[in-house]
């Protein structure tokens, strides 16, 4: 996991090695990569950039011992730098390839990777105790010591807790534990693949260069996918069931109706698998053309009003502008409400979808799983409380 960079091989290995054995795969330490690594900016020449309109600068402060952390973002004043702490703050700017071209240089070491997969290089200066704390990047990233000394620890536990903090502006992990620690000096460089878990922290002022890598989420391209392809569709092309039959319960997304839908997607659908369609197809058309949205109440009903409530005789009805649809699993169901999916009986399901008032003698003899839906859909506003028939106690 350690290796020795030469003046021929700054990985320390030929790339096409490198690439089989390390990319994407292995984390891996190259000692002195930067042989000769001059420092291509100043600390006071980030500062200065940091102050410029357009520039992605972030300042991160980290409270020891309240265990506070706060995070401030650019542009900054010149003022702002003079004002900071003497330890525990680091200062983060990112695309600075892209305005400084000493930095842009640092790419041509690089040049085994195709171009269009590096994002950026991002530089950090951290005084003493700095760091982001310990997290975990969804891309491959080179991690290039500038300037003093940063201590890296890394943790390849394969089932690490992965819960995130909920008190910080930061993707930080809750809880980390190293199996890994070093200390990187100049021209020191650590190569880190896409989720591994590290931590990196000042030991003294330092700067590090980090050259991060692209690696949109699938979520991202399929996103991109389908906004470039409907640009070319035309309106005539639509969802249709000329083969429709009689429905025979309402509201019910079947089968034929998720194959009519796959078909209508094309090759996108080939990215979802049936139950995914039926999740997002659900959500999707009780939410199409939707005029408008039911408020929920002021105040959430709790399981005892809700009861209470149903015993004074007052039933449940549907608001008029939520719309319903349902799909099979087994002899459950999932439920679909202006975009909210909640499991329940099919019986349940097909009720709401047939829009008429729920009584409350049929809702309170419910399983308690049916009557939590019927809560939550009521806290959403998309049920409320009818009047209480005349002559009831």
């Amino acid at each position: 996991m350690e290796v020795r960079a030469r003046r021929d091989q700054p990985l320390g290995m030929p790339p096409a090695r490198f690439l089989r054995e390390y990319w994407q795969k292995h984390p891996l330490l190259i000692r002195g990569a930067g042989a000769g690594f001059k420092l291509p900016l100043t600390p006071e020449d980030l500062a200065g950039l940091t102050c410029e309109d357009g520039v992605l600068a972030r300042l991160v402060l980290h409270d020891r011992r309240a265990d506070h952390w706060r995070v401030e973002t650019g542009p900054f004043a010149e003022t702002r730098f003079a004002s900071l702490p003497r330890s525990h703050w680091t200062l983060l700017v990112q695309d600075v390839d892209k305005w400084d071209a000493d930095v842009a240089a640092l790419l041509d070491d690089f040049d085994f990777l195709p171009r269009w997969r590096i994002d950026d290089v991002m530089v950090s200066y951290a005084a003493d105790g700095g760091g982001v704390g310990p997290h975990v990047d969804q891309y491959d990233v080179f991690l290039l010591q500038g300037l003093g000394v940063r201590r890296w620890r890394i943790s390849l536990d394969p089932v690490a807790p992965q819960a995130l903090r909920e008190d910080v502006d930061l993707k930080m992990l809750a809880d980390f534990t190293a199996t890994h620690d070093w200390r990187l000096h100049p021209g020191d460089m650590l190569y880190l693949p896409p989720g591994i878990a590290h931590d990196g922290v000042a030991e003294g002022d330092c700067m590090t260069f980090s050259v991060g890598m692209r690696a949109p989420a699938q979520s991202e391209l399929l996103l991109d996918l389908a906004e470039h392809l409907v640009e070319h569709l035309p309106e005539t092309q639509r969802y249709a069931d000329p083969d429709l039959a009689p429905a025979r319960t309402t509201g019910e997304i079947d089968a034929p109706a998720l194959l009519r839908v796959r078909q209508a997607l094309g090759a996108l659908a080939a990215a979802l698998s049936s139950p995914q369609l039926a999740d997002w197809f659900g959500r999707f058309i009780t939410r199409y053309r939707a005029a408008q949205i039911a408020a929920p109440p002021l105040r959430p009903t709790t399981s005892a009003a809700f009861a209470a409530a149903l015993k004074t005789g007052r039933p449940l009805l549907r608001h008029p502008w939520s719309r319903c649809a349902w799909t099979r699993h087994g002899h459950a169901a999932t439920l679909y409400v202006a975009g909210l999916a909640l499991p329940c009986s099919r019986a349940t399901a097909i009720a709401l979808c047939d829009g008429g008032p729920i009584p409350p003698g049929v809702a309170l003899a419910l399983p308690a799983a049916d009557r939590q839906c019927l809560r939550d859909l009521l806290n959403e506003g998309h049920l409320r409380f009818g009047p209480r028939p005349r002559g009831h106690r």
